[in-house]
């Protein structure tokens, strides 16, 4: 056989694939942006700096949210060791108190068994860039009068991120060297009407009651003191021996034994504080329960 034919007889190569871009036209180059005039490149760089400062702000809210974090675990850790060495050494009622060094624990059984904190004197960002710290001259655990605590909400272990989430009843409990004493977060003011025959009623409820004083006008001394509050920054009466009143507007003897915790408000914002404040409602000696697992069996774990 003879090769194919071309149309028209003549004797020529059949072409299987045109050749490409054979019939392709030239196209024609984009032309350059006009140049951009002082207005347009005050615009870029403003645009540049804002980018560059978003950055710089994730950035930092990474270091404080989770650098931080890994830091405070770190210390915490050390701070935890050292306590149960001191507290294997040398049973005293009232320790020695040292700015920085831990001398009790917070538990909190409703943020889980696993959820303890020492608690540090003092409430410098050295203390509580380890934990809790204790608001210095407010009553030891147990005493009557005030012990205030004050936590991290955000980053440096966030121990007191979630305070907003209890409820009136609920227990924290405070392990020393020799006692757990146990707190009840007090009624809630919008819970103070009817709180007898309400939920105060209730079996974990136990112990708490609004710390009105009937016989006096207005409720008595500790009428603006409920389970939660947000005040202001400068609220240091929050944590006074009767909160909110001055420091003498009762004897000692006649005070209630309350813990305050307090914190910012909202997260990542100083602009309030979160204060929550319990009773103590009971007072278990260690010579009775010897660890926490043991005292969460006895009270039945969260309220």
């Amino acid at each position: 056989m003879g090769r194919p034919t071309a149309p028209g007889g003549a004797d020529q190569p059949t072409e299987v694939f045109a050749a490409v871009g054979a019939t392709a036209t030239a196209v024609a180059e984009k032309p350059a942006p006009p140049p951009l005039g002082k207005g347009g490149v005050a615009i870029r760089t403003a645009g540049e700096v804002l980018i560059t400062l978003g950055l710089i702000v994730l950035l930092f809210m990474v270091y404080e949210v989770w650098v931080t974090d890994l830091f405070s675990a770190e210390k915490q850790s050390v701070a935890s060791d050292q306590l149960e060495g001191d507290w294997a050494k040398d049973r005293t009622l009232h320790p020695e108190l040292v700015d920085g060094k831990a001398f009790a624990r917070i538990h909190i059984p409703s943020f889980g068994a696993d959820f303890n904190f020492t608690i540090q004197e003092g409430t410098g960002e050295d203390s509580l860039a380890i934990g809790p710290g204790h608001y210095k001259g407010t009553a030891l655990p147990g005493e009557p009068g005030n012990f205030g605590v004050a936590g991290h909400r955000v980053g440096k272990g966030a121990p007191f991120n979630d305070l907003d989430n209890l409820s009136s009843c609920d227990q924290i409990v405070i392990e020393t060297q020799t006692d757990f004493y146990i707190y009840k977060v007090l009624p809630y003011d919008d819970e103070i009407s009817g709180w007898s025959s309400g939920k105060g009623a209730q079996p974990e409820c136990k112990g708490v009651s609004t710390l009105r004083n009937p016989s006096i006008t207005g409720g008595g001394p500790y009428d603006q003191t409920f389970g939660r509050k947000v005040v202001l920054p400068s609220q240091g009466d929050a944590v006074n021996p009767v909160p909110y009143k001055p420091a003498d507007v009762l004897p000692k003897a006649q005070m209630a034994s309350l813990l305050t915790l307090t914190t910012c408000h909202p997260q990542f914002s100083a602009k309030q504080r979160l204060i929550i404040t319990s009773v103590l409602t009971q007072q278990v000696p260690k010579s009775q329960v010897a660890d926490y697992g043991k005292l969460l069996t006895e009270i039945g774990g969260a309220s």
